[in-house]
């Protein structure tokens, strides 16, 4: 990305606006379609909301990603999740499906609209602006996109692992949720040991490629 050769400053200002959206609208998100899907705990949590100071946490979102930018590695984060009482869905293991796909969908999403910021970059390439806004769009570009393949990794809790439960017969579900205890130090191996970005890296590479190619 262009952010290569930038100081530490430099880049916590390219990055910090991109991450704060993205797991903002990423948690958002679970909580309103949990929501019109009839689980209103993050409206009574206070959770249902754009407002990042509800979302930030402090390991996730500012001590995990700036560790990150130090070390030179690929930018990553998280926020607090926002909760989510599945047995007040309708249909449970329906919608559990669409409160799932929708972290992932959001960053999606972002990572359009990002690409439109760019293109825009490039359309005021004079301006004072110009290589700020360029270099921040490409990070939001590669946040969005990151954190929506981490997120489908079909490992419960990650969104991947429960679109997966939803999608499963109920008897193969109930044996799968077995392995949730032990997720999230599966994914910490992962991590590393590198076999997490290696998984990720190609869907990223196509992903990325897709869209640059698009507003070029």
């Amino acid at each position: 990305m262009g952010a290569l050769g930038l100081t530490t400053i430099q880049k916590i200002a390219i990055y910090a606006i991109p991450l704060i959206f993205a797991i903002t609208l990423h948690e958002y998100a679970h909580g309103y379609i949990a929501y019109k899907n009839g689980d209103p705990t993050a409206k009574f949590l206070g959770r249902l909301t754009l407002n990042p100071l509800n979302h930030i946490d402090p390991i996730g979102t500012v001590l995990f990603p700036l560790i990150s930018i130090i070390l030179g590695n690929f930018i990553f984060g998280w926020a607090k999740p926002v909760p989510v009482n599945f047995a007040n869905l309708r249909n449970p293991k329906r919608d559990m499906l669409w409160v799932s796909i929708a972290g992932p969908g959001a960053n999606f999403a972002m990572a359009l609209i990002w690409a439109l910021v760019l293109k825009f970059s490039f359309v005021i390439s004079t301006g004072y602006f110009a290589q700020p806004l360029n270099l921040m769009a490409q990070a939001g570009i590669s946040l969005n996109i990151m954190l929506m393949l981490i997120n489908l990794v079909p490992i419960l809790p990650l969104d991947g692992g429960r679109i997966l439960f939803s999608l499963l017969p109920r008897a193969q579900a109930i044996k799968y949720s077995k392995i949730e205890p032990y997720g999230m130090w599966i994914l910490i191996l992962l991590i590393l040991t590198g076999a997490l970005f290696t998984i990720i890296q190609p869907f990223y590479s196509v992903i990325t490629k897709i869209i640059f190619n698009l507003i070029m």
